[in-house]
């Protein structure tokens, strides 16, 4: 069932969404728990985490360097001139640039696995740019959007830390402190985890359902931009920057897929509900795209240890 569930997120997403939008009277509530949600969330992800996970970014701090680098100037960049580019009102604006500057999404870690990358950097990135997240995001959205709409940059910091530092932390001091109590109830994380992602990407469709309609198709064009372009330049980059394969669609799928759920959180919290309207669509698609993205890089690494297997015979 736990397999099921977290196997087939992209799904419940949707219906989530679904619901929200033609029948929004039944998640509303959703929109006074956020914070708590998005914190049970990284709390699942810190309890994930070990300190041999921290060991790892002194190993490679090359690749996580440039990894976390990559995040946090493709992602912004690409959502500023998307805004420019479509012309977005401020409360849709605002919402694409905080998809944009938010930290790596904690799916990118399982789809790093799927399509046969290097998990320990992924994990490497994600643990980085969620710690950063604090100072990183607010600054990057004030720089961005500031000029459109005022941002709070120090409020938004400490919330971030509240809502996602704090929780990473509880959950790494209590994988370290319980240890095997932990491996127990470790296989229902990922649900807990996804249940509360389905919850808030239904709770904001519902809170902006009557701007949904309106938006919604543009809308979509907009995060399906900003995901491919974000997983193209994360790999062009990486390859440059001469990473082997594994390495390289490691961080595309690192610099394409956001913490859209924070993103979603954060707009709710200090703009409007149509401002999280990106994010929860973002939260949709990219969980798509990351599918499709590992079955492409798991069947082209097929055909290419069988190529190797028949030219060795």
């Amino acid at each position: 069932m736990a397999k099921f569930l977290v196997d087939d997120m992209a799904v419940f997403v949707v219906l989530a969404g679904i619901v929200g939008a033609w029948h929004p009277e039944l998640l509303a509530w959703v929109g006074g728990y956020v914070s708590w949600m998005l914190g049970i969330v990284m709390f699942g992800m810190g309890m994930t985490l070990s300190v041999d996970d921290f060991r790892a970014v002194l190993r490679q701090p090359r690749y996580v360097a440039i990894g976390v680098a990559a995040q946090f100037l493709i992602m912004p960049l690409v959502a500023f001139g998307l805004v420019q580019a479509f012309g977005l009102p401020p409360e849709l604006a605002i919402g694409v640039i905080l998809v944009g500057t938010c930290p790596g999404g904690t799916a990118s870690n399982v789809i790093s696995y799927l399509a046969r990358g290097d998990v320990a950097l992924s994990v490497s990135m994600t643990m980085t740019t969620t710690l950063l997240a604090p100072i990183v995001t607010p600054a990057l959205t004030y720089f961005y959007a500031d000029a459109r709409i005022e941002v709070s940059a120090g409020a938004m910091m400490i919330s971030i830390a509240e809502m996602v530092l704090a929780p990473v932390l509880l959950g790494l001091a209590a994988h370290h402190l319980l240890g095997r109590r932990i491996a127990r109830i470790e296989p229902a994380l990922p649900v807990i985890s996804v249940v509360c992602i389905v919850l808030l990407v239904g709770g904001v469709v519902a809170l902006s359902a009557s701007k949904l309609f309106a938006v919604g198709p543009m809308m979509a064009v907009i995060v399906v931009l900003h995901n491919v372009i974000g997983l193209a330049l994360g790999y062009g980059l990486a390859k440059i920057c001469r990473m082997d394969s594994r390495r390289a669609r490691t961080v595309s799928i690192e610099v394409g897929m956001q913490n859209s759920g924070l993103a979603a959180a954060l707009a709710v919290l200090y703009f409007n509900p149509a401002a999280a309207i990106p994010g929860a669509i973002f939260s949709v698609w990219h969980n798509i795209s990351g599918s499709l993205v590992a079955n492409y890089f798991a069947r082209r690494d097929e055909k290419l240890s069988q190529k190797e297997v028949t030219f060795n015979e």
